[in-house]
């Protein structure tokens, strides 16, 4: 990318990722990116789990009903996770992270989609966190926020339209 402009308009939701593998220098930068994100009082509760297990990242497509199935054909997966017990803006700091951790792979040519894991439940009685603790097993002061997938795009999509920007929500001032 030219500049952080573009970066930003360019960066769009891929869940659709070709067979060609993410280099480990490329993973190894994306998550380097996440560890330099910034953090409340700079605690850094977060805690990545990094999956490229075909099988493990097919049973992670299913811990929701709806929006989680693209990450079977993900190259990799990275569970964003946050200590709800070392911080009380684990969720903001998780946030952060994986945002950045967006950017950067797009910087790089990777594509990536979020997948929402905190609050979201696969039925009533099973939320899509505990299934994918039972998958990964991290403790119980981790609660994943989010998995972002991460591949090569399969498709190309437009930038962002700068027309469809809703500069209307922007307030100066006061409300």
């Amino acid at each position: 990318m030219t500049d952080f402009k573009t970066l930003v308009q360019t960066r769009r939701s891929v869940r659709k990722y070709t067979d060609q593998p993410i280099d480990a220098d490329d993973l190894k930068t994306i998550l380097r990116a996440a560890l330099m994100s910034p953090t409340g009082k700079s605690v850094r509760g977060w805690h990545f789990i990094v999956v490229t297990d075909k099988e493990v990242l097919e049973k992670m497509s299913l811990c929701r009903p709806m929006g989680s199935q693209f990450l079977a054909e993900a190259n990799v997966a990275i569970v964003v996770l946050g200590d709800h017990e070392l911080t009380d803006v684990w969720t903001e700091d998780a946030s952060i992270a994986a945002v950045t951790m967006q950017y950067q792979a797009a910087d790089l040519g990777i594509g990536s989609c979020w997948c929402q894991i905190r609050n979201r439940y696969m039925n009533e009685s099973e939320s899509a966190d505990n299934i994918l603790r039972f998958l990964l097993h991290y403790p119980q002061n981790l609660v994943a926020e989010c998995v972002i997938g991460l591949g090569y795009p399969a498709q190309e999509r437009k930038p962002q339209n700068e027309d469809s920007l809703k500069w209307e929500n922007v307030h100066v001032g006061k409300y």
